[in-house]
């Protein structure tokens, strides 16, 4: 094993340090909202995009390379799962019940999104997580196949299948929110 004197220390340091601050200001806009739209929390999501770009530093020797804009976003996704999942119990039967709490996104949010981003979204609180995550990377953050069966650690084919069975029914959901638009 080869010792790394101060100074190449601090040379990869800051190499590291530029790198993830580079991507930070390409990604972090995208990484926000899907966390956003993930998480229903803006102060959630805020928290997960600091700990996604930690996390990327502290693991940068385990990128291989490829994507990335799919590494982030991997991250990105682990850790929103992880704080999901950290919830008590109690906390998300409370969050799921309808009449206990509001699916709808609050003024502040509605604001952070066009109107027929704001419709979509609350379509998409109302879906399956693994449509919502499918519709969110493939057709509103426009990742390739490949790249979001990297990010959900999926096959292809499986991404294919869910996004079909996802947009089938995001279009019935956005027909009965008064929304008719070919491209979705």
């Amino acid at each position: 094993m080869r010792l790394m004197n101060a100074g190449n220390y601090h040379s990869n340091y800051q190499q590291k340090k530029k790198l993830i601050n580079d991507w930070y200001h390409k990604y972090s806009d995208d990484i926000y909202k899907f966390i956003f739209f993930m998480t229903r929390d803006s102060q959630l999501a805020e928290d997960m995009l600091q700990e996604t770009f930690l996390k990327a530093f502290t693991h940068l020797n385990s990128f291989n390379g490829d994507n990335e804009k799919a590494w982030l976003f991997r991250i990105a996704r682990n850790a929103a799962l992880d704080s999901v999942r950290k919830k008590k119990p109690l906390t998300n039967l409370l969050d799921n019940l309808p009449l206990l709490k509001s699916n709808d996104p609050s003024p502040e949010q509605v604001a952070e999104f066009s109107d027929l981003e704001a419709t979509i979204y609350s379509v998409l609180s109302k879906m399956k997580r693994a449509h919502r995550e499918v519709i969110i990377l493939r057709k509103l953050k426009d990742f390739s196949t490949k790249d979001a069966a990297l990010v959900l650690g999926w096959s292809e084919a499986k991404v294919k299948t869910t996004l079909t069975r996802a947009l089938k029914f995001l279009r019935k959901q956005l027909e009965k929110e008064g929304v008719r638009d070919e491209t979705v």
